[in-house]
């Protein structure tokens, strides 16, 4: 903390910067570790967070006066961390997807397919606003809801879909999901009697 005091204002924008960064980026991952019920890594993930918080933190607050440009950087890396963050959490697209397929003239051919390749399907008959339309649900794990969506198109290229993330699972050994065991977050205070 000593060389931070010492070093020049333009210098320590980039620290603060970073800092940021790399701290509302983890403050991400640990928001979506807590409401996936992962309480080993939302722990882990607090401790680095808020110890890099203080961090950039207490130097803005310190050094402010000097320039306000550290306030800038302060708020630049917040706003860049929310995206690293989400963009992070995306690569890593842990979990299970429920991906809905809506098709018109492919449905049985896409569920077909998947079943194959090995995804859990279900498909039934609809009604797409007097159509007759083939809805289909496949599970998988979640970087895999892209491939799916993929391997429909080629079926029925202007087929309708949602990708819904699967929250709690009966435990099938294809996903490795564990249920969340308890309410998190706001659902906790409605939960108490």
């Amino acid at each position: 903390m000593e060389a931070l005091l010492t070093i020049p204002v333009w210098l320590l924008c980039a620290v603060i910067f970073a800092l940021r960064v790399a701290d509302v980026t983890l403050g991400t991952m640990r928001t979506i570790s807590i409401v996936k019920g992962h309480i080993t890594p939302a722990m882990v993930l607090g401790f680095f967070e808020l110890l890099i918080w203080i961090t950039a933190i207490s130097q803005v607050i310190t050094r402010l006066s000097e320039s306000w440009w550290l306030a800038l950087a302060y708020a630049s890396g917040f706003a860049v961390g929310n995206g690293v963050g989400l963009t992070v959490e995306r690569w890593t697209a842990n979990g299970a997807a429920v991906v809905r397929i809506m098709s018109a003239v492919g449905g049985s051919e896409i569920a077909d397919r998947l079943r194959r390749d090995g995804y859990l399907v279900t498909s039934f008959a609809g009604d797409g606003g007097g159509a007759p339309m083939t809805l289909v649900y496949a599970m998988a794990p979640r970087r895999r809801a892209r491939q799916i969506i993929e391997m429909s198109r080629e079926v029925d290229p202007d087929l309708v879909y949602v990708v819904d993330p699967a929250h709690e699972t009966n435990g099938s050994p294809q996903l490795r999901l564990r249920p969340v065991p308890h309410a998190t977050g706001w659902r906790a205070a409605f939960k108490k009697k």
